[in-house]
């Protein structure tokens, strides 16, 4: 059958598919993909600065490097984030003979800087947290660590310059053998005050350091500085820059509540409200998956960073059916009992191994918006391994987990500034999202690895992740190449390759307190609920940053 000529002539169907192709990649491209200089309205700053820490050999000289992005000045009562804070710790060669003489063949790290916020002579302090991957130590020279991780915002309260500077740095440390295990440190805390098996490490900022710790300077409002002339130096953290000291007649006093009103207000990003139960999706055993004596389910939530697109995406709760495993006798200790437990998990939506699906919007080239819709899926059953170490003398415990689940991301929609760009139903990532595992011989493959330790003394809560209470879970994650993405002949999987795939993705999920099917506890006016009436979770977590 011919067809009737158009009025005016265009070009024929497949070369005007073609070029409307080419059109929606050139717009996907050019919002997708981030662009190399710095944005406008940023700076970017990288401090070195030299510390002195506490370690038993004695006190030894470090070098830290901050690196984050601030804004390039902002408006009165304005809350802003540093973002892609990193804080590198070089430790001396002298920290790494001390670690390898208590067993250790690698480590594990956890920062938390100190930083002074100070605007004209009001101050207030901000807490600058972060986490590494494990690292192996080095046969020669120095211990590098690299922490990353989200911190507080900030907001000036009247103009003039908003100072950040360096102070005091703690470095919390999992030493682990070469079996990937942790190790006992109970010697290398002796000095520190620490328990066993958590050891830390205190290091101050030194006296001849450039600019005591400066780190940024903020203008905020319409002057450039501080209304009566330049800001005084804020020192480093902890100290105050308020010269009221000794003043007679209660002066000082009243002046220190006019610079407490004014000082820069620090958001530290606590967590939400809980979504209500009608919000999330259910999570109980039925028919298809009948519970065991040692099942338990939990709700998980969180966020994963997108290092590309410099921001986050918002995992909602998810339910996780879990089968506990029997504790078994770990490794012969004279100062602990040591059991190890593995345990198995599955996300449970509709039937499916998966997440429900979840929507994510970042603004490439800080004004286009992008929204993809996505879902993560599981190719196998996820691992649980906890090694319980409890102390013989004061019989506190500490317990290390490792979740490893194998996850690929499906994205189910994209939209570009509000147009929809079809994906095709195949589109994901090639392989499962990837962690440096502390033990690849015995765990290969691809899967992503989440790390959490809890601690329990006798008569306290405990505090940190367990299995059956929950807690904060974290690790990073390379996202893999993307596969099957795109239809009409439309290849989008070299765009979102480009725009999305990469390693350094930060991960901080959240599990609730379990409900033990077998054994259920409700909620009554003497105990907190674990279960609701129909064998769901009682508790909901709130994601944290």
């Amino acid at each position: 059958m011919t067809a009737k000529p158009a009025a005016a002539p265009r070009p024929p169907r497949t070369r005007a598919r073609a070029r409307s192709a080419s059109i929606a990649a050139f717009v996907v491209l050019a919002a997708l993909v981030p662009t190399t200089a710095s944005a406008s309205g940023t700076q970017e700053v990288e401090a070195e600065l030299p510390y002195v820490c506490a370690l038993p050999s004695g006190q030894l000289p470090a070098t830290v490097r901050v690196a984050a992005e601030f804004p390039a000045r902002a408006e009165v009562g304005e809350a802003f984030t540093p973002s892609g804070v990193t804080t590198t710790v070089e430790l001396p060669e002298e920290a790494v003979a001390d670690l390898a003489g208590h067993g250790a063949a690698g480590v594990r790290a956890a920062t938390r800087l100190e930083v002074g916020v100070a605007q004209n002579a009001a101050t207030a302090r901000a807490t600058w947290r972060g986490d590494a991957e494990p690292v192996e130590l080095p046969e020669s020279g120095p211990l590098t660590l690299v922490a990353r991780g989200d911190v507080p915002s900030v907001a000036g309260r009247g103009d003039g310059d908003l100072t950040f500077s360096a102070g005091s740095l703690a470095i919390d440390l999992v030493l682990e053998a070469a079996d990937g295990t942790a190790t006992d440190a109970a010697t290398a805390t002796a000095d520190s005050g620490t328990r066993p098996g958590s050891p830390a490490v205190d290091c101050t900022l030194a006296e001849d350091a450039p600019g005591h710790g400066l780190l940024a300077t903020v203008p905020v409002g319409t002057g450039t500085g501080a209304p009566s002339g330049s800001p005084s130096s804020p020192g480093p953290a902890g100290t105050s820059g308020a010269p009221d000291e000794g003043q007679p007649d209660g002066r000082g006093d009243r002046q220190r509540e006019r610079q407490s009103e004014r000082s820069p207000e620090v958001l530290e990003n606590t967590p939400g409200t809980a979504p209500d139960r009608d919000d999330v999706p259910p999570c109980r055993y039925d028919e298809q998956h009948p519970p065991t004596d040692v099942s338990l389910n939990a709700y998980v939530t969180g966020y994963a960073n997108v290092k590309k697109m410099k921001g986050a995406a918002y995992l909602p709760p998810s339910c996780v059916l879990i089968e506990q495993g029997v504790p078994v006798p770990g490794p012969p200790d004279p100062d602990y009992l040591i059991f190890d437990t593995v345990s198995y998990a599955n996300f449970h939506y509709q039937e499916r191994r998966q997440t429900p699906p979840f929507e994510a919007t970042f603004l490439s080239f800080d004004f286009t918006p992008v929204k993809a819709t996505m879902v993560l899926e599981q190719t196998d059953t996820m691992r649980i391994d906890s090694r319980m170490k409890m102390s013989m003398t004061d019989f506190s415990t500490t317990t290390d987990t490792y979740v490893r689940a194998p996850l690929v991301l499906h994205v189910l929609d994209l939209e570009v500034n509000g147009t929809p760009l079809d994906v095709g139903s195949e589109c994901r990532t090639e392989t499962s999202l990837m962690s440096e595992d502390p033990d690849p011989a015995n765990f290969p493959g691809d899967h992503l690895v989440l790390y959490g330790r809890g601690e329990l003394l006798i008569g306290q809560p405990a505090t940190g992740y367990l299995l059956l209470s929950g807690g904060v879970l974290s690790g990073e994650a390379t996202i893999p190449a993307f596969t099957g993405c795109g239809t009409d002949g439309e290849d989008l999987d070299r765009l979102l390759t480009a725009s999305v795939s990469g390693p350094g993705n930060l991960v901080k999920q959240v599990q609730g307190q379990t409900c033990a099917i077998a054994a259920p506890v409700f909620p009554s006016p003497t105990n907190e609920g674990q279960c609701t009436e129909d064998l769901q979770p009682y508790e909901i977590p709130v994601a944290e940053h």
